[in-house]
Order: C-alpha cells, then structure tokens, then sequence
C-alpha cells in the first residue's frame, strides 16, 4: 500500500498542522488516501481546493481523498457532496489520534455519515498537538495559539477555527527546546491571531513575555520569527524585544489590510493608517534594517479610488517591502458579502496595481541589500535565507540549517546572490 499524500493549502499554521497530520496518520496506518488540508481565506482559495481535490483523483484514482481545513469546516457538506471525496474532517478533529485511527479503516463511518465536523466554537482546549508543528531542518513552525476572537467584517476564518486557545509558557518553552535539540536553527510562531495569544490565560499574559521566556529559556535558539501579527496588539515587553534582540529576526508581517481609515472602519480593524505608519517607524528607528511585509485587500466594498490611493500611498509612508495582495472575495455568511460591492474587473485590477507597487518595493528592498554582509540560514536546493526573510542564491556547500555568512553580490530574479564572506 502506498504512504498517504499530503496537500497543504493557505496559511504557515496549516503547513505545520499537516505536518502533524503526517505522524498521526503514520502512526495509525493510514494508507492510500491524500489528504488535502484546506484554506477559506477567499472563495479563490475553497475553488483551488475543489480544483486539486479532483487533479488528486485523477491521479491517484484509487486513493481516498480526505478533506480538512478551514475550508472544510466551513462547508462540510458542500465538500461532501464531491464524488471525489471520502471524508471530511474538522479543525478540531483533524489533530485527535483516535480520528486517524478511525481513517484508518477503509469503511470511514459505520453509519455512512463521511463528514465528521464538530462545532468549532465549543472547541476550548489548549493541548500539546497545538504546539506539535514542523517545517524543514533549518526551520520548526510552533504553534502557540489557534482560533480568533475578533470579527472583521470579510474574514470567515473564526467560523473555521473558532474562538482564541494559547498554549501554556511551559509548554511552549519544552517544546521550543526539543526543536532545537533537534537542530532546528529558526522557529517561527505561528496561529491564527499570535498577538492575542495569553488572553485566556491565568493572568492573561501578553505575547511580549512568551517571546521573552523563549528567548531566556533557550539560549541555543539561533533566531526567532513571527509570523503575521496584529500592530494594534503589540505590547510594550513585545516591542523591546523585537528591536532590541538581535535573535528576533528583522521581519514583522503585519496584518493591515488596507491603508485607508474609512475602509479599516469598516472592516471593524482595530488600528488606523497613521497607527501602522507609525509602528512601522518607531521599529525602523530603533532597528534601520527591519524589513516590513504586509496583508492587504484590493476592492474591498464601497472602496472609491482615492481610498484604495491610500493604500498604494501606505506602502511607500510605512516602507513595506513584502506584500501579500488579495483581491477582495465575498465570503458568505460575513458582513462585507452584504455591503455594496465593486465590480470584479475593478477589483482585479486595483489588485494588480497594488501587486505591481509590492514588487518595486521588494526590488528596490533586495537592490538595496548588494554589497552588504549578512547571515543567512541554509536551506534545500542552494538557496539561503536572511533574516529579513529575503532569499539568497548560494553555491556555498553545506547542511541544511548551517549558518552562513554571506556577501550579498547581486539579484537575478528577484532572488538575491551570494558567495561566502
């Protein structure tokens, strides 16, 4: 029998949840199934998924196809109803053991029910499969929290992983060290919304004192990554570290959105334009070479022109180098599907605007970064990284996870070069 495939769609978080996946279903002996992990951000992203459900069939029509993810949590049944589909599993009930030994048998449900999809908002639970997450040798996804409290107005994704868990300091400290121990160079921090993480917490600590404790109590940890973080939930222990421990690497991925106060307004966002600018320059003040990346939505409802001119005009006043660019989607059961919408063409195209200001950003960032001296992390495939998450072509040989020191010689499509210092 052969060994079950995994497809991962979306976010960091569901690269390291299908990694989990990968173990527990080894572990219980599924076989001959490719399980497609799914994402709900935009409805671009539920029809990618139902496209590679069915290129799975095509090419392994012998296989179950297992459906998970956010997307499958959100439309259980609608993925059901594919005759290319076995099972479809939730959120919650994808990280159980048991579920994957229940897979494990050809016959997935006694009572010929394929979907098992709880409530995701009854979900509580802060266990240690939260914090069970991998990437490759040079680095480890750690998961510290799952689900989300806030409700922005074009965002589905608290119906797919429901409310805020974190994950206990101890926990993530123990499993930050075996990471290491493991040779993991970089870990990155991941969940649905990181700067919510200890609210639910006794005492409610604030992401600033896990990042601390991570960095106190595990010395061997070469560098420290987050991943997309909410500026308006920045605290202040947070905001020393990032710029003053070298460890932490100089990379924030901020969770904007858009860069006009009317439309945040409206997408019940919790910072204003000149809050983000402002983060954005009290970080560079106190470390010059951060580099900053961004979320933000093209043509979201009622956007006028001028509106979305804030947002190509933020790029430049906040020095954002790394842009994720979508075009606004209406998600059902969300308020912006209910507001007055743009016409699609509209929308495209301001999303190919705002992706054409994004690459000159990213080019003049990466132009910038010739001649100078920096380490950079190897990965697979001759390639290394920086810690501004810009990525170097090298022939330098070596482990993957070996620290190298790199004078950075050119850019040839839009990957940097590199020979060793």
């Amino acid at each position: 029998m052969a060994d079950a495939d995994f497809i991962t769609l979306g976010c960091r978080l569901n690269a390291a949840e299908s990694e989990t996946m990968r173990r527990l279903a080894a572990g219980a002996g599924v076989a001959d199934a490719v399980i497609v992990n799914t994402c709900a951000v935009t409805n671009e992203a539920v029809r990618s998924a139902r496209q590679r459900i069915r290129r799975a069939k095509r090419e392994r029509p012998d296989a179950r196809i297992i459906v998970t993810g956010c997307a499958a949590q959100t439309e259980a049944h609608s993925f059901a109803e594919m005759p290319e589909v076995s099972a479809v599993i939730g959120n919650q009930e994808k990280l159980d053991a048991a579920q994957w030994v229940a897979l494990a048998d050809a016959d997935v449900s006694e009572d010929g029910d394929i979907i098992r999809v709880n409530d995701i908002m009854s979900a509580r639970e802060t266990a240690g499969h939260m914090i069970d997450g991998y990437g490759d040798r040079a680095r480890a996804f750690l998961q510290i929290q799952n689900g989300c409290d806030h409700r922005c107005t074009f965002c589905i994704i608290p119906y797919g992983r429901g409310n805020s868990r974190s994950a206990p300091v101890a926990h993530v400290v123990d499993q930050a060290r075996k990471l290491v121990d493991a040779g993991h160079r970089e870990l990155v921090l991941t969940g649905v919304d990181i700067t919510s993480w200890g609210a639910d917490l006794d005492g409610g600590p604030r992401l600033g004192a896990l990042v601390a404790a991570l960095l106190d109590r595990v010395p061997a940890l070469y560098r420290l990554r987050l991943s997309s973080i909410d500026g308006a939930e920045i605290d202040d222990e947070l905001f020393e570290r990032i710029t003053g421990d070298e460890r932490v690497a100089p990379h924030l991925h901020l969770s904007l959105q858009s860069g006009d106060n009317m439309i945040l307004k409206r997408m019940k966002r919790r910072h204003s334009r000149e809050q983000a600018i402002d983060l954005c320059q009290r970080v560079r003040a106190a470390r010059p070479h951060v580099a900053f990346g961004a979320d933000i939505i093209a043509g979201f409802p009622t956007e006028t022109e001028d509106m979305f001119e804030n947002s190509l005009a933020i790029v430049d006043e906040a020095g954002l180098s790394w842009l994720h660019v979508f075009p606004f989607s209406p998600r059902q059961g969300t308020p912006a599907a209910r507001m007055p919408q743009l016409p699609r063409g509209e929308v495209k195209a301001r999303a190919a605007r705002l992706r054409e200001k994004g690459e000159a950003a990213e080019a003049a960032l990466l132009e910038g970064l010739i001649g100078r001296t920096e380490d950079a992390i190897l990965e697979s495939g001759g390639r290394a990284r920086l810690g501004n998450f810009a990525p170097v072509r090298v022939t330098a040989t070596g482990q993957v996870g070996d620290i190298l020191k790199l004078r950075i010689t050119g850019v040839e499509s839009g990957v940097l070069t590199g020979e060793a210092a």
